[in-house]
């Protein structure tokens, strides 16, 4: 039995090590994430987060409270979207450099030492007053733990399901039977969707009911953005699994679409302040937009016309990426 176990031990060690694309992809996937995540958030988190509204020329002079430490200053050029912000004590303070005056929530615990610091070092600004009710984290990471199972559930779901289809000769025995591969793919999609809605609305409304989550907005739009998004994933799913018949391959290729997703779609945590080039970034990620459009509904009361935006962009990936599944699908494997 010993004799048995080693060889099959070291016959799949060889397979391991000989498929190169996935050896060199475990290898290099993690100090892609370590150096990623190094250059977004190697600084540390601020104590405070402030807005500003100003134009280019008035950080030429600044005020002195702005060369504190330890407060992050995130410019914001629509004044009502920057109070809102301070009214969910999404930031603590905002300041207004050309007209020398500052909103504060007197709620926001946060909000109430940050202005006494304003205070001290730049006692000539005029204070403004909001109230607000803050947005739970619950409420606010929802949407993005939806979008998270969304995601992992299209992507591995559907692409991984193909190529085991594809390895173990089922999509070979398909191929001779009158079904197409547009019937096969519609199945897989419809099928999909069915799951990932039910699974969302099931995490949702077990949410509201146990938590008390918010739901500002509308339930059609909602339903729309998942929809939309799921199918993204799919299309995103099937054009990663429509020609390889490497599981360990497909894996780390689905893992390289779903890691930089977790990290830079706002899941768990906002890139308000992060570099412009990682807002770029985020933004070519169907998640950014899921998540995105779920969490303005839910949390600001966004209209389906306020989330267009994100919809026509998911539609438009799910195009892209379902042209790219249809011109390289093979029912049967690697270069065949």
């Amino acid at each position: 039995m010993l004799t048995r176990m080693l060889a099959v031990f070291n016959a799949r060690n060889r397979e391991f090590w000989r498929d190169r694309s996935s050896l060199s992809w475990n290898l290099a996937f993690p100090f892609l994430l370590v150096f990623g995540f190094y250059f977004i958030f190697g600084q540390g988190m601020p104590m405070f987060k402030v807005g500003v509204i100003s134009d280019q020329d008035a950080y030429i002079t600044k005020p002195r409270f702005m060369s504190l430490n330890h407060v992050q200053f995130v410019p914001y050029e629509d004044l009502d979207v920057a109070v809102q912000r301070v009214r969910r004590h999404q930031i603590d303070l905002l300041m207004d450099l050309d007209e020398r005056r500052y909103w504060v929530n007197e709620e926001s615990r946060n909000g109430y030492m940050a202005e006494r610091l304003l205070v001290s070092e730049d006692p000539d600004f005029q204070r403004r007053l909001v109230r607000g009710e803050p947005i739970r984290y619950v409420d606010w990471v929802l949407p993005g733990i939806i979008g998270m199972n969304i995601m992992f559930s299209s992507l591995f779901g559907v692409g991984y399901a193909i190529v085991r289809y594809r390895k173990n000769g089922v999509l070979k025995r398909l191929k001779a039977t009158p079904l197409s591969a547009f019937e096969f793919v519609g199945a897989q999609i419809l099928s999909r969707l069915l799951m990932v809605l039910v699974i969302a609305a099931i995490l949702f409304f077990g949410s509201h009911w146990a938590l008390a989550t918010l739901m500002l907005g509308s339930y059609g739009p909602l339903v729309l953005t998942i929809l939309l998004g799921a199918l993204a994933m799919i299309s995103l799913g099937l054009a990663v699994a429509s020609r390889t018949r490497s599981e360990e391959l497909t894996g780390g290729l689905l893992n390289m679409a779903t890691w930089p997703m977790m990290g830079l779609s706002e899941v768990w945590f906002s890139l308000e302040g992060a570099p412009e080039s990682v807002h770029r970034i985020s933004d070519l990620l169907p998640l950014t937009h899921l998540v995105s459009a779920a969490r303005e509904i839910t949390t600001e009361g966004a209209t389906l016309l306020e989330v267009s935006d994100h919809l026509l962009t998911l539609a438009g990936m799910s195009a892209v990426f379902l042209l790219i599944a249809a011109a390289l699908f093979n029912w049967d494997s690697d270069h065949r």
